[in-house]
């Protein structure tokens, strides 16, 4: 008996299941990009300026919901609006994401020290703001995390609303360890690096450091570090991706 049943049910099949894992797919992907979007943003810290707290191979996740959208939230930096869509102000004390000034397609990561209107000076290695210190205590001598030839003092500083956390100090007379008065203008921020003695942050000019910081260019706030890889782990190189820092997992920016 000849078999005459005809292959096209099945192909027919198997052309309804592909466009199902395509669809799939296309629905997940707009998925992640609304996500990475709107709400958060995976970011990599490329260098030692944020240290203690960050260090180099940081994966952190950042709020886009902390201080509303701007074009800088956007992929690329359109220029679509000016101005922030459900803005909301930076406190002092912020680890916070931004677009560069002078280089928008440069995303850098410092933390608020001034706020609109805010008078900022350093003396001596330490900060004051609108006249008064932000309180400092010296923690040890210790090794620096991305630079183990290196030594500096671990110094914690507090904010008046609270806020703790640990800066590097690399010792007396660095550059930017004595300033003039900075006055925020409205509408900017005053940002630096917790590794102080290794941040090219508000204390310089645009032309070589932050400079002021305008608000519309804040992408977000950063939140926690879900993962680290060591220095010289790359997506390039398949051998180094399981090169992780464990002790760094899920630990909170503060």
């Amino acid at each position: 008996m000849t078999d005459t049943s005809s292959p096209a049910p099945s192909m027919a099949a198997l052309g309804h299941e592909i466009i199902d894992i395509v669809r799939t797919v296309g629905v997940a992907l707009a998925i992640a990009l609304v996500l990475r979007v709107v709400l958060f943003q995976p970011f990599t810290i490329p260098s030692s300026s944020m240290e203690p707290g960050l260090v180099t191979g940081d994966y952190i996740v950042v709020s886009k919901l902390a201080y509303g959208w701007s074009r800088a939230s956007l992929p690329l930096n359109p220029p679509l609006f000016e101005g922030r869509l459900l803005g909301r102000a930076a406190q002092r004390g912020d680890v916070v994401v931004f677009r560069l000034p002078r280089d928008p397609a440069q995303t850098w990561i410092k933390r608020v020290i001034g706020l609109p209107g805010d008078r900022v000076q350093v003396r001596r290695g330490q900060v004051f703001v609108n006249g008064r210190a932000i309180p400092q205590a010296p923690l040890g001598v210790i090794w620096d995390h991305d630079a183990q030839d290196r030594r500096v003092l671990a110094i914690g500083e507090h904010t008046p609303d609270g806020r703790a956390y640990v800066t590097y100090d690399g010792g007396p007379g660095q550059p930017g360890d004595d300033t003039d008065v900075y006055v925020v203008p409205p509408g900017q921020y005053f940002v630096m690096g917790d590794n102080r003695d290794n941040s090219l942050d508000s204390r310089w000019p645009h032309e070589l450091g932050v400079g002021l910081l305008p608000a519309e260019n804040l992408v977000g706030k950063a939140g926690f570090v879900l993962a680290s890889w060591r220095p010289g782990a790359s997506i390039l190189k398949p051998w180094t991706w399981l090169d992780l820092q464990p002790d760094r997992f899920l630990k909170p920016i503060r």
